[in-house]
Parts: C-alpha cells; structure tokens; sequence
C-alpha cells in the first residue's frame, strides 16, 4: 500500500516502517537487534519522481559504531551527496547538564548545489514525509556543509546551551 500525498510524491510502507522502528526503542532487545538498529538513513525521491524511497546502502546500524563508524556524526554527513537533495533520520545520543537523551532529528538537505529542480521536488515534498514522520520533535533545513561541519549547530538544534556532550564527544 502507498499513500497519496499534496506534491504527488508518495511515502512507501519501507520508508513508514524504518521510521517505526527508529522510533520505537525496544527495552527488551537482544544484542543482534541492538546491532541491527538504525542510527542514521536517507531517503530520497525515486528517480521517476514518484515516490520517497530508501537511499540505498546510506545508512549507519548500531552495530557499525567502533567498528566500521569511529565517529557516527562525521559518518553521517559524509553520507550526504554534495551536489543533490535528500531526507535524513538521525538518530541523536546526547547530554545535558541533567540527562543522558536519545532523539530522532529529522533533516532536510538542500545543498546551494543542487538543481533547482531537485530543491523545488524536495522542497515541496517535504511535508508529505514529514506528516508520516509522527513524534519528530527536531527538525533541521541544512544548505550546506558548513552548517554540519560542526556538531555545536546540531547541539543547539537539540537543547541549546544545556547540550553538554553529543554522541559522547564533549561540545
């Protein structure tokens, strides 16, 4: 089943489901789905123009991290193609001065360099994922790297001042 949205542009169950699971952090996992865990995924618009799909093979797992990923945030934005758009869901670990916190931010990124085709299909698409996307409480427009670079924009994207510590390195 898809589902129609405003833009034309449909969000498929894959894309529905993978947010589900990032979303909801089973207690009761075992090692193997721990592994399994998303830590990071993009999703772009199917090359027919049609459909929000999966990017293939530009995801992080939790079994990557001290493993293949040393630093999950570098990683990430090295995922993000230079010159074209896409969706992401990041999977933040952070701290406060109170609290240790987990939360998904979602991420549109429309680089300077993309075609202004691809910025006006993402762009206008955006709100299609983004009412599948239930619960997001972070949301973030990224135009280029230098906004990324740092992982201070990102921190204060989630809690200001208060962030102390993102995905264990100090702000």
């Amino acid at each position: 089943m898809v589902i129609f949205m405003a833009s034309g542009v449909k969000v498929t169950d894959e894309v529905i489901a993978v947010f589900n699971d990032m979303k909801v952090r089973k207690a009761q996992a075992n090692e193997d789905e721990k592994r399994k865990r998303k830590k990071a995924i993009l999703f772009c618009i199917s090359k027919d123009l049609k459909n929000i799909v999966l990017d293939e093979d530009k995801e992080i797992l939790l079994g990557d991290l001290g493993t293949t990923v040393q630093d999950p945030y570098q990683h990430f934005v090295k995922m993000l193609p230079p010159d074209d758009c896409r969706y992401a869901l990041y999977d933040a670990t952070y701290e406060t001065k109170e609290t240790k916190k987990e939360d998904l931010v979602f991420i549109f990124w429309a680089p300077e360099s993309a075609p202004l085709k691809s910025k006006m299909i993402y762009a206008s698409s955006k709100d299609a994922i983004k009412r599948k996307f239930e619960g997001i409480k972070h949301e973030w427009q990224v135009n280029g790297l230098e906004d990324l670079k740092d992982r201070h924009t990102l921190a204060e994207k989630l809690g200001g001042s208060s962030v102390v510590s993102l995905e264990g390195s100090p702000i």
